[in-house]
């Protein structure tokens, strides 16, 4: 394992959503015209040390925004599985509007179908990434005997760059949600799904399954031997970091179009 550096640290800003949660957020700003959202998964946060890995990464032709989830992190409230968390992204892009000229957004697991509802109904983001995203949350495979320890287990639990970051407060799982199956056929952007083919929680079916319910500009990679993600940055990074500079290139900057794996 890598020992990732971060970028300066910033102090907590807040955002307040339409019911009264506090989102915590970091802005990086290098005077850039277009921006990237990170938004994390379940059990994670802005802090986490691949997420300021990829924070970093992309600074360098972007400005980047950061933010935790209800439940997670520096934010207030406990995490809806999915049932509210769309007010947190929505208080976001309200946030952000009207101040770059594109902007992207990388989406990790139930931050990912949490994009795809919002997406589906609300504009402000111009590309979307959405990595090992379920298509629904009802049909989440979490095949724990499938577990890589060294991988995830150890990592998360025991290994100092593992557990920086992690948690949840947990709120009611019992909530009605909007299926991003169904919302997806509503995205108006280009979308690009990554999955990787060890994914012991959410199958790779699920990113196959949105990818063809897509009906905009499309990408779908699967990544061998990945697992679950934000650990597909722990042994695939820079192919992971590759794909997504890639993507946002061609979707945000016009460059040319590459060959779709999935074509």
């Amino acid at each position: 394992m890598n020992n990732y550096s971060k970028l300066s640290k910033k102090k907590d800003s807040f955002l307040l959503t339409s019911d009264k949660e506090k989102i915590a957020y970091y802005h990086y700003q290098n005077n850039q015209a277009k921006l990237i959202v990170i938004a994390h998964g379940f059990y994670n946060s802005k802090d986490s040390v691949l997420l300021q890995q990829l924070a970093r990464d992309l600074s360098d032709g972007y400005d980047v925004f950061m933010f935790d989830f209800r439940g997670h992190g520096r934010s207030s409230g406990l995490f809806s599985w999915m049932s509210k968390e769309s007010k947190d992204l929505e208080a976001v892009l309200n946030h952000l509007k009207g101040r770059y000229e594109k902007i992207g957004l990388v989406a990790f697991s139930l931050g990912g179908s949490i994009s795809l509802n919002v997406l589906s109904e609300t504009k402000g983001v111009d590309s979307l990434i959405c990595v090992s995203a379920p298509a629904e949350f009802g049909k989440i495979d979490y095949k724990f005997w499938e577990l890589d320890w060294k991988k995830d287990f150890i990592y998360t639990l025991f290994s100092k760059d593992g557990k920086v970051g992690k948690g949840v407060r947990l709120g009611p799982f019992w909530l009605k949600k909007k299926k991003p199956i169904k919302a997806v056929e509503r995205i108006k952007i280009p979308v690009f799904y990554i999955h990787g083919d060890k994914d012991w929680v959410i199958k790779p079916w699920h990113s196959r399954a949105l990818y063809k319910k897509t009906n905009t500009e499309k990408k779908l990679v699967v990544i061998k031997n990945g697992p679950h993600a934000e650990y597909l940055m722990q042994d695939s990074a820079e192919e992971f970091v590759r794909e997504v500079k890639k993507w946002f290139k061609y979707t945000l900057e016009g460059q040319k179009r590459y060959k779709n794996n999935s074509d």
